[in-house]
């Protein structure tokens, strides 16, 4: 099968992962597809293909002759959806771009906007996949399963293309940050690898931001409005003083490329308490510990200003970026940036992730593992689209990816990381 039709086909299993859940993985439903995708790889003839208990496909496709000394490469993409919008009963077709809008869903007058969605125009003249405008299409990440299905599909069928051995791993509850968690490191057996899990064809991502989460509790005092003179203290308010002391243009809304962030998620309470969720970003692990200092500071001020106790600060880090792993191998990078310029019609774009991925949480224990492009556009929405060219052209890099021979990769290696 092409990766078009199996991605066509895997779609149409529910795979949403629930961050709510305290199981693992955190839905029964992605060990359904879980379990097709290692009997497919057990039909290919890959070595020890199976489910594990937690929900995590392995499988191992052996080297040919003569390349057995090679380095392990693994394959690692996921198979769960994001809760952020609908993920059942998807119905996937194929379009053609004409550079019009695209009317998603007639009955309910759903259309994607070029106007909305400039990008569409980069892509008349190809046919797109896109949803009925109801759910999410899944090409996050069930366009880099199918990608990495179709690529071993692909090694099998020829082999007289030589490559070492392969580890595959999809695995469950990325979209919820569990997803490297799941990579037991001694069964994979890997050296280096890549996620496929990124956007628009031809990506390599190789840094991303430091991250860390912020909770913060505020204790207030509640009294009779009437009588709250010089007794009330109001955290609904205190709150709302905090979030008015975090610098307003180091938002998301305000921000792009390696410029960090304080992210306010969520927000709550009345005058006796008040909880603020945050996300703190910066690429620079200097910057970031200096954001992290803020938060802690505007805490101590308030508890200054209002009595010890009043503002609970929790911060967790959460993920590194990963550019202080993969720095050291730089033949990793230009094994991938070769990849894509060996196939027609591709071209690079070498761009810092502005989130995460597993490939960070892999890269720091002890797995380097950059970021690959799936082609897909506006993931976790239901405009999300990828186009069938992409499915393909990505299915190629891959193969030339894993064919290509160390010393190969090594001669195209240009040394240290571009600068930030």
């Amino acid at each position: 099968m092409t990766a078009t039709e199996r991605f066509l086909r895997y779609v149409t299993f529910d795979t949403q992962s629930d961050e709510d859940s305290e199981t693992r993985p955190s839905t029964a439903k992605q060990r359904l597809l879980g379990q097709v995708l290692a009997d497919e790889l057990a039909a290919l003839g890959l070595e020890n293909a199976h489910l594990d208990p937690e929900g995590a496909v392995y499988a191992h496709l052996p080297a040919t002759p003569g390349r057995e000394s090679d380095p392990v490469i693994a394959l690692i993409s996921h198979m769960d959806t994001a809760p952020a919008a609908p993920g059942a009963n998807v119905k996937a077709r194929r379009v053609m771009c004409t550079g019009a809008d695209i009317v998603l869903n007639q009955e309910k007058g759903i259309v994607m906007e070029t106007s909305v969605f400039p990008d569409l125009r980069e892509k008349i003249g190809e046919e797109l996949i896109v949803t009925d405008g109801t759910t999410l299409l899944g090409a996050d990440d069930k366009a880099g399963v199918a990608e990495i299905m179709a690529a071993v599909e692909h090694l099998t069928a020829h082999p007289q293309l030589p490559h070492g051995r392969v580890a595959v791993c999809f695995t469950p509850d990325e979209e919820i940050g569990q997803g490297a968690s799941y990579v037991d490191l001694d069964k994979l057996g890997a050296e280096f690898g890549y996620t496929v899990d990124g956007g628009p064809l031809g990506s390599l991502e190789y840094e991303n931001f430091n991250a860390a989460s912020a909770e913060i509790i505020v204790h207030g005092v509640n009294i009779h409005p009437g009588e709250g003179k010089n007794k009330m203290k109001n955290a609904a308010l205190i709150a709302a003083r905090f979030i008015a002391m975090v610098p307003p243009a180091e938002s998301p809304a305000h921000t792009e490329g390696y410029e960090g962030f304080y992210h306010l998620c969520e927000m709550g309470g009345d005058e006796n308490e008040a909880r603020l969720s945050w996300i703190i970003r910066d690429h620079d692990r200097e910057k970031f510990q200096a954001r992290k200092k803020r938060i802690e500071a505007i805490a101590a001020y308030l508890n200054g200003e209002y009595g010890a106790g009043t503002v609970e600060t929790e911060i967790k880090d959460s993920y590194y970026n990963m550019r202080e792993k993969v720095a050291d191998y730089p033949e990793v990078i230009a094994r991938a940036r070769n990849a894509y310029l060996s196939v027609p019609g591709v071209t690079v774009s070498e761009v810092p992730i502005r989130g995460g991925t597993d490939g960070a949480q892999l890269s720091w224990r002890g797995l380097p593992c950059p970021n690959l492009s799936t082609g897909g556009y506006h993931f976790h929405g239901v405009y999300e689209y990828i186009p069938t060219r992409s499915l393909e052209a990505m299915t190629q890099v891959l193969v030339r990816l894993l064919t290509m021979t160390q010393e190969e990769a090594e001669e195209a290696s240009e040394g240290p990381l571009p600068q930030e």
